[in-house]
């Protein structure tokens, strides 16, 4: 099962370009761009958002060429678009994980960095493993499909302020037990050594927060993606994808992310909608359309892509339009009175 999309050359064309692209950019973002604590400007996160968008779009490009076709691209994009609009709710997550711990903007790049670093590890795990558990058990689809419902039923539900416990959180409560932490981040240091002993600062708790966050949205995002195909490379490549790009997106978005209030409701639709597209693959649902005359009920990938993208323009452009009265307040308040 495991990469049947592609064979041969091609093959090996797509896998190494994926894997130079992505190992030559981390060794680069850590080792040569940013050598020290530095703010990232606005005018740079948009360029790096542009940019990792633009290097999503010629990889899904070469998939069309070298891999299986339109078909194969358009599930790329769709898997790659799904996983990049939720990655909103993290990057709002993150902030708060942020703000909590008082980090200093200048340390927001490492932590970000490593925070990335940790999900292309820990998705590998993920998707590889539930490549393999609907290899044997194709029926976990459709478990699948009913928590991608049940999910978009809850976020479309839940109430828009969002709140975080780090101290309720199990990894940051089990680190602090075992790890001696500091009360100093040391300039922007994870860890240091002092009288022989090694010591993590608060910065290393942040970290551990963010990534388990972060899995607790893989749980939504890579089901999602199983839902729009069950290639592995695609699933896998789309994700990365989008989340290398999540860290200039943070950067852009963070001080604007109360304007797009509607576009969790784009998100829950989506969610509904792929989990009902999977669902629909199910013998009692086929049978169910085949007593009406239809043999084979199924949603292209084309009107998923359509679906998926009118529902995050849509959600996002009456955002822009409908703005909550509590933005407009906040818009017209005098920017010295945040700054004091």
């Amino acid at each position: 099962m495991i990469l049947n999309l592609f064979s041969g050359t091609n093959e090996v064309l797509l896998f190494s370009v994926f894997g130079i692209v992505i190992i030559l950019f981390l060794i680069v973002d850590l080792g040569l761009v940013h050598k020290g604590p530095a703010k990232i400007t606005q005018k740079d996160a948009l360029i790096q958002t542009i940019f990792w968008i633009f290097i999503s779009t010629v990889f899904g490009v070469l998939i069309y060429f070298f891999g299986g076709g339109p078909e194969d691209a358009l599930e790329y994009f769709s898997a790659y678009v799904t996983e990049k609009a939720l990655s909103v709710d993290n990057i709002f997550v993150i902030l708060l994980i942020l703000r909590y711990f008082k980090v200093k903007d200048e340390y927001y790049h490492d932590i970000l960095f490593w925070g990335i670093l940790g999900a292309i590890v820990f998705r590998a795990i993920f998707i590889f493993l539930g490549a393999l558990l609907i290899g044997e058990f194709h029926w976990i689809l459709y478990i699948f499909g009913i928590f991608l419902v049940y999910s978009g039923i809850k976020i479309f539900n839940e109430d828009e302020d969002m709140e975080i416990e780090p101290e309720k959180n199990l990894l940051t409560r089990w680190a602090k037990k075992i790890l001696p932490i500091s009360n100093s981040d040391r300039g922007g240091r994870f860890v240091f050594r002092e009288n022989g002993k090694l010591w993590f600062t608060p910065l290393f708790l942040v970290i551990l927060l963010i990534e388990s966050t972060d899995l607790i949205f893989a749980v939504d995002s890579i089901p999602a993606a199983f839902a729009i195909t069950q290639n592995e490379f695609v699933i896998y490549t789309s994700n990365i994808f989008a989340v290398m790009g999540l860290r200039a997106m943070f950067f852009l978005l963070a001080n604007t992310l109360d304007k797009f209030y509607l576009l969790q409701k784009g998100l829950s639709v989506v969610l509904i909608f792929i989990g009902v597209k999977m669902l629909m693959e199910m013998s009692i649902i086929q049978k169910a359309f085949q007593l009406i005359g239809i043999e084979h009920a199924h949603i292209p990938i084309i009107w998923s892509f359509i679906v998926i993208m009118a529902a995050l323009t849509f959600s996002i452009v009456l955002s822009i339009m409908f703005p909550q009265p509590e933005t407009v307040e906040e818009a017209t308040e005098p920017v010295e009175a945040s700054e004091n």
